[in-house]
């Protein structure tokens, strides 16, 4: 199988096809520490006791991922509430998911809409 020559990072060093350079890992890692820096911990954004108790109860009541059919282990917000707490709230915006489907699927979804939303 035909593998992509290497390129060159903007550092100047050659980096294997696939491959992250060193320098733009870390310059992601700092970016991202700014970032929650600014970004309030997860009471604060809702994720109380009482979030808890509804998110068991509706696990319970739907346990299979609603992408893939595993168990669920995330309750997710289809529209995110972005601190809308009535959003936040609404059972209507909630659907089960895995945990892999959370943090891979559901993200670059997330993601893909959010560029739409700037271009």
């Amino acid at each position: 199988m035909p593998v992509c020559a290497p390129r060159i990072c903007s550092c100047g060093k050659v980096v294997p096809s696939g491959a992250i350079c060193p320098c733009v890992a870390k310059r992601a890692a700092e970016r991202k520490a700014r970032f929650d820096k600014t970004r309030p911990n997860s009471s604060q954004r809702g994720y109380t006791g009482a979030w808890e108790k509804a998110r068991k109860a509706f696990l319970a009541r739907y346990p299979r991922c609603a992408y893939c059919g595993a168990p669920a282990a995330v309750v997710d917000h289809q529209t995110p509430h972005r601190g809308d707490r009535t959003l936040f709230w609404d059972k209507a915006n909630w659907q089960p998911l895995c945990t892999p489907c959370h943090s891979g699927a559901k993200q670059r979804e997330e993601r893909r809409q959010y560029r739409k939303v700037i271009q």
